[in-house]
């Protein structure tokens, strides 16, 4: 890599530790980066050759899940490393059952690429999403490993469609099949001279589709929403979302709410629990017994939220009033309208769904208010916008069987360690 680049990774590795003195989340970025490669040396069987598979988070974890869950299936004997980036991936994950070992990966330096590839010898190598190393793909395409993203996709502002993105359109050359979402983004690589692109959509869709059809069930939440006519279930979000909707939801005694913000610590919460005035609680701390007395509860832990959202009668997503709204399709499978802020343009199912009428974006109170009104009051109008987010997920199904059989085409990948 350029010398540009291996600065910039080095002053974000110097940012990093400066913001650590204040953010818990970079401080367990931190703590997560000096782990890295003692957990990998404690648990790297070196006679193998692994299936490495990168998350940024646990967002983009949950979009590859159902490849990964394929690829165990499919071949038991193969070895699965899974590795993160962001804190909220690997504690959330650190214990998933379909992976051998479930690892930070060390920051991008050329000195760290070198000895991750040397320790692990990946047998593939497969990026989810947004994930461009420009260190790690240069290791492996000079070791020649099979090298895919998944469930990309790209817009004409992006770096790679820039003058001056010459360094970072030269690592998608080290990929060895980009799967894309959509047309727009192959047509885009194609005319930067990209052409190891398949279309495959969106393994997301599979992703929500399973969580639906094996959805756990939560006394807490059934008791609490038993004798409610209507509750909104907001994901994912930030306190620019909660701005909107607290105020709404104090002000109507009738419908009850479950939050589940992004972020959460104990400063966080408490700031949160102060801006409902209406009995409420926290989702831990919430007995089954008294569930029904409260009108809000708060999910302080990671991992539910995509099942939760069936107990509501619609869901907000949150993240549109900031860097960009959060997973729409986890509450879109479950088949009831979405709710977003302005910042969606940049993501396909949403844009999609605000098209065709599932989901709906709102940019203050007063049309979070003329919105929720109408769902509330018209149970026909919200079940034909449940209908179309329903039927919107069961049409794009099956982006994970087509990555699969061609990262794995059945007639010659029979041994992934004869690569």
């Amino acid at each position: 890599m350029s010398t540009i680049y291996n600065l910039g990774i080095a002053l974000y590795k110097w940012a990093v530790s400066l913001a650590s003195f204040r953010s818990e989340k970079a401080k367990k970025l931190l703590q997560g980066q000096e782990m890295a490669f003692k957990l990998l040396e404690d648990n790297i069987e070196p006679s193998e050759k692994y299936i490495w598979i990168h998350a940024s988070s646990l967002g983009e974890f949950e979009q590859g899940r159902p490849l990964i869950e394929k690829i165990r299936a499919a071949k038991p004997e193969a070895k699965i490393l899974l590795t993160f980036f962001s804190p909220s991936g690997y504690e959330a994950r650190e214990n998933y059952d379909k992976a051998d070992v479930v690892a930070y990966l060390p920051f991008d330096t050329a000195r760290n690429a070198t000895r991750f590839l040397k320790m692990v010898r990946p047998a593939k190598a497969i990026f989810i999403k947004y994930e461009f190393w420009g260190n790690y793909l240069s290791q492996l395409k000079q070791h020649n490993i099979p090298t895919y993203v998944i469930s990309a996709i790209f817009r004409p502002s992006q770096i790679f469609f820039r003058p001056w993105g010459g360094l970072f359109r030269r690592m998608l050359r080290c990929y060895t099949t980009i799967f894309v979402q959509n047309e727009e983004s192959r047509s885009l690589l194609r005319g930067i001279g990209v052409e190891n692109v398949e279309i495959s959509g969106d393994t997301r869709f599979d992703s929500v589709a399973k969580v639906r059809q094996e959805a756990k069930v939560f006394p807490v939440f059934e008791a609490m929403v038993s004798n409610a006519p209507f509750t909104l279930v907001m994901g994912s979000s930030w306190e620019e979302d909660e701005d909107l909707v607290i105020p709404y939801f104090n002000s109507h005694p009738d419908m009850k709410l479950i939050i589940a913000p992004h972020e959460f610590n104990k400063d966080r919460l408490t700031r949160l629990l102060a801006k409902i005035e209406r009995p409420a609680g926290f989702y831990s701390m919430t007995p089954e017994s008294e569930a029904a007395n409260l009108h809000c509860i708060i999910i302080d832990c990671f991992g539910i939220l995509a099942s939760v959202y069936k107990y509501g009668q619609a869901a907000y997503v949150g993240g549109g009033f900031g860097d960009g709204i959060h997973n729409v399709s986890e509450a879109a499978v479950h088949g009831i309208p979405v709710i977003v802020g302005p910042n969606h343009k940049k993501f396909q199912e949403a844009t999609d769904l605000i098209a065709c009428g599932g989901a709906f974006c709102v940019k203050n109170a007063d049309e979070l208010a003329n919105l929720l009104h109408t769902l509330r009051s018209d149970d026909k109008q919200t079940a034909r916008c449940g209908k179309i987010c329903s039927n919107y997920i069961q049409a794009h199904l099956g982006a994970s069987d087509f990555v699969f059989s061609n990262i794995f085409p059945s007639k010659t990948d029979n041994k992934l360690t004869q690569q």
